[in-house]
């Protein structure tokens, strides 16, 4: 039996630039930044002092009022999952029960949940009176901790912390039976989410999936790790939109973020049938790893990306010279750009230097395990317009880097393009699209 065909037929997402998908592709458009000085608490001490912070929203708004008493449970990256969750599904046409249970129009057994997760830090506030009621002598006591510190810390205080309870809880509001699997593989996780999601549907197992991904990164416990790994950028306090400069000869280091991507998948069968929009098909999934002694940076030679990017070429049996936009990873950090330039060029060979590339992180910052899901989606919206924003902060492309950095917005039609990203770690993964027709 013959694979089916696996199309986008709605999109969802809060970012920096905004509550939804039109907020950000606007923003993005217009090369507006998300990018600005850390409101979330007071970062006096760290060598980053910058962040993509989405705006105020409100989460009542989004969860059913039968389902409202769980919000005390949700993390920040549940609640912009449930949102982001939350417009994806209105825009596919989908009526779930958490959409209108009197008008319910799937099979929630036919329904898969797939998502991206970061490892989601916990509140300092919440463990602090536990921590502090467990020193003995200026140290942490793990048995005054056991005796005395764990009787601080509310009984359900964990499932506010556990990656797989986004898929959880959006599977409870939306009553999504079908298959549900959770990915941690940091900045590649949704990417890896969503080849996934494609193949349940390829083969059978499922008719419609929710799918992507997302992470609140703008944490203490969370930023501190990324100054410390000097993976973040000390530089440009003053001026927060020049910060993150992917592929420039000025990168610095990374900004990291907050935010989420959701996509619905769909067979193209039942997607026909029922008349829905159908954005784009998803082609082609690849997946690899690096393997660097030092975990913290690509090997110079970005192999596993390259890995990725030419088994989901193979996959969605097309060449190089087809692609018309790549939306690559690019983090801001000179070294890992310059690796993830080299796969690109490893794989595409002579098409590396002609096919537009647009990277969005100088604008929508790192937001860890949602960054995939949101390239996607630029994607997405680049391939609906056939328009390519300009890439912003590449004004002098970094030596060895020979990627045809997009200067000047392009209308163009794109047919084919590919997203792919890598995490510390090792994984990489990548995807193509096609463009509906």
């Amino acid at each position: 039996m013959n694979p089916a065909r696996v199309v986008i037929t709605g999109l969802g997402a809060i970012t920096p630039l905004g509550l939804t998908v039109s907020d950000m592709w606007s923003g993005l458009c217009a090369g507006k930044c998300g990018i600005g000085q850390i409101g979330a608490f007071d970062p006096v001490g760290f060598s980053c002092k910058l962040a993509g912070e989405v705006p105020d929203y409100k989460i009542q708004q989004y969860v059913p009022k039968s389902y409202r008493k769980a919000i005390k449970l949700m993390s920040r990256d549940i609640q912009l999952a449930v949102i982001a969750a939350n417009e994806a599904l209105t825009s596919s046409g989908l009526i779930t029960k958490g959409i209108d249970p009197e008008r319910v129009n799937i099979d929630p057994a036919r329904m898969a949940i797939n998502l991206g997760a970061g490892l989601i830090s916990c509140d300092l506030v919440e463990l602090a009176p536990a921590v502090a009621a467990s020193v003995t002598d200026g140290k942490f006591d793990i048995h005054k901790w056991g005796k005395d510190g764990l009787e601080l810390v509310t009984p359900l205080w964990l499932l506010k912390y556990l990656p797989n309870m986004l898929a959880c809880h959006i599977g409870i509001i939306h009553d999504m039976q079908g298959p549900s699997n959770t990915i941690t593989c940091a900045e590649a996780a949704a990417h890896l989410a969503i080849g996934e999601a494609t193949q349940i549907i390829a083969r059978g197992n499922a008719v419609y999936a929710l799918t992507g991904g997302a992470e609140a990164k703008v944490n203490p416990i969370l930023m501190i790790r990324q100054c410390l790994l000097k993976r973040a950028i000390s530089e440009n306090e003053n001026d927060p939109a020049a910060a993150c400069r992917p592929f420039d000869a000025d990168a610095k280091g990374s900004v990291f973020g907050e935010g989420a991507g959701m996509i619905v998948l769909e067979n193209i069968e039942n997607a026909e049938n029922r008349g829905a929009k159908i954005y784009a098909e998803v082609a082609g999934v690849g997946a690899s790893n690096n393997i660097n002694p030092s975990y913290e940076r690509l090997e110079p030679d970005g192999k596993g990306t390259q890995i990725a990017i030419e088994k989901a070429l193979a996959d969605a049996q097309i060449g190089p010279e087809d692609l018309d936009l790549i939306v690559p990873h690019g983090t801001g950090q000179a070294s890992d750009d310059l690796a993830e330039a080299r796969a690109i060029e490893a794989a595409l060979g002579e098409a590396a230097a002609k096919t537009a590339v647009w990277p969005t992180k100088s604008m929508l910052s790192n937001t860890g395990a949602a960054s995939g899901a949101l390239d996607v989606i630029a994607a997405v919206c680049a391939m609906t317009d056939g328009k390519i924003p300009a890439a912003k902060n590449c004004d002098r492309k970094a030596t060895g880097c020979n990627l045809n950095i997009v200067k000047q917005p392009q209308q163009v039609k794109i047919n084919y393009a590919l997203c792919c990203s890598y995490t510390y770690g090792g994984q990489t993964a990548a995807l193509v699209l096609k463009k509906s027709k």
